[in-house]
């Protein structure tokens, strides 16, 4: 074993000194003093220094002496000494010119800690004191400390699991002289004694963080000699080579309850076709095909949610628990906050949407997109009574009915998304903001899509009956003019148009190379 030493008992030892000092004594004439605090034993030796090696001189109080006297294995906290936990450490770049970090990814290191081995440190104080009221007063101000301990840290470095400890106190002596007090010393002695429990931890494996770039798998089949899963797949699609086929499902295969032909017709894929060989097929039902050069993100298979402006990753159904640095240092390239991109892909839609994205500092689960409008979907024409019945895809205004009178800005022509329901039909007299000009009410549901054209009110996207598009029919996306947000009906509610989860085969990201 190599020697290493990280003086980690010495540590303790010193914070415990820390904890009683700056402790000050007050004389009659109302003078502040501070009580020192050294570290040793009352020995011979140690009183000797105290005496300046003199016997004509008393050694100064008051004063605190700190040693220790016992150190003992803790069996009761002992746990799995084959652990290692791994933590991945990405550093900044460091700038050696200017002398100062900057906005990029630097160094990545993968620390592997070894489970440390518990200990209990017994460490006594001894309070000297020229007097009783000395004493008294020093007592006083350590004992409110302990209700019931103490805590210490010997460092700060955050990867250091064992850094965080207390200090119990076991038991006070309040005098070392006998009754009656004897006249060979001036000097009266308290004991606090205390207990500590510490970790002495191993030394950590500190590596490089390798990143894969790439992966190549051979399937051989020894009987044939060639690459084969039952089904040989011969050609490109469309005449070009797809970059990645994700998640391939061998029990889709003909024979094996797939479901495939073996007349040797061809599978289509989306845009693309497979020639088949006529010794199989695969079916590709289930599978997406990214554009050639796009690359989907089916590291870990992590899934994507997207709520507003921010983005988590989905892992075993559980949102927000992976970092998104463990992403960034798995791809290759180099993150650069609001330059890295992320592209998303609906279902609704052969088009990504993209936009750069920045973690957050406070929060590495979450990043913040800004996202790219030239990259949303395109907005539904909703067909109307005014204004351009065959060409209005958008609103004016997403308002509360109950809150909003539409006369301030009511004109021929005027679209507005309602968050609450416009009238009641058992409702003989509705509200007069909302009639039209022959005196009839008019009657609309939540997020009805509703537009005046000048003398009556219409409802133009009827929510009631909107498909979400996950039928096949073509989703409803609309513009606020307002504020310039898309938005996307889902079959319940309004959303915006990029909100959602995505699966781990529609979405990537993209790093500066």
């Amino acid at each position: 074993m190599q020697f290493f030493y990280d003086a980690q008992i010495r540590r303790y030892i010193t914070q415990l000194i820390r904890m009683l000092s700056n402790f000050n004594v007050q004389d009659a004439h109302g003078n502040d003093k501070q009580v020192p605090v050294m570290y040793g034993d009352l020995t011979r030796q140690v009183a000797n220094i105290l005496r300046d090696n003199s016997e004509n001189k008393i050694p100064t109080a008051p004063r605190m002496a700190v040693y220790v006297t016992g150190l003992e294995m803790d069996r009761d906290r002992t746990a799995d000494s084959s652990l290692i936990s791994k933590r991945h450490v990405r550093e900044r770049t460091y700038d050696s010119a200017t002398g100062e970090y900057l906005n990029t990814q630097g160094k990545n290191y993968t620390v592997e800690r070894h489970m440390p081995a518990p200990y209990t440190l017994k460490v006594t104080a001894d309070i000297w004191a020229s007097n009783t009221e000395q004493k008294l007063q020093i007592l006083e101000q350590i004992l409110v400390l302990f209700n019931p301990s103490f805590e210490i840290q010997t460092t700060d470095n955050y990867l250091d699991w064992t850094s965080l400890t207390v200090v119990n106190m076991e038991g006070i002596n309040f005098s070392s002289r006998s009754i009656p007090v004897g006249v060979d010393s001036e000097i009266d002695v308290a004991s606090l004694q205390f207990s500590t429990p510490i970790y002495l931890t191993p030394p950590a494996k500190v590596k490089r963080l390798g990143v894969t770039t790439s992966i190549i798998s051979n399937i051989f089949n020894e009987q044939t000699g060639d690459i084969n899963l039952g089904a040989t797949i011969a050609g490109q699609i469309d005449g070009t080579e797809p970059t990645f086929i994700t998640r391939v499902n061998q029990g889709l295969m003909a024979g094996d309850g797939g479901g495939g032909q073996d007349d040797g017709s061809s599978v289509t894929v989306d845009d693309g076709v497979f020639p088949n060989q006529g010794t199989g097929q695969m079916d590709f039902s289930t599978k997406r095909l990214f554009d050639k050069g796009s690359v989907s993100s089916t590291y870990q298979n992590y899934g994507l949610s997207v709520q507003d402006d921010v983005a988590q990753l989905i892992y075993r159904n559980k949102v927000g628990e992976v970092s998104w640095n463990e992403l960034v240092e798995a791809y290759p390239g180099t993150y650069v906050p609001d330059v890295s991109k992320i592209l998303l892909k609906s279902n609704e839609s052969d088009n990504y949407i993209a936009g750069t994205f920045t973690i957050n500092p406070l929060d590495d689960t979450k990043i913040v997109i800004n996202f790219d409008s030239d990259t949303l979907p395109d907005d539904t024409i909703i067909a109307g009574p005014a204004r351009s019945a065959n060409s209005l895809t958008t609103i004016d205004y997403i308002i509360d009915p109950l809150r909003f009178n539409p006369n301030e800005v009511k004109q021929a022509g005027l679209r507005l998304l309602i968050l609450s329901d416009i009238g009641d039909e058992t409702n003989v007299d509705g509200p007069d903001a909302w009639k039209n000009t022959n005196g009839t009410d008019f009657i609309a549901g939540e997020s009805d899509i509703v537009e005046w054209d000048g003398a009556t009110w219409h409802i133009v996207f009827d929510a009631s009956g909107a498909d979400d598009g996950s039928t096949g029919s073509p989703a409803t996306y609309t513009s606020n003019l307002n504020t310039g947000i898309q938005y996307k009906w889902n079959g319940e509610y309004w959303i915006k148009s990029y909100e959602g989860e995505y699966s781990g085969a529609t979405w990537t990201i993209l790093l500066s190379a």
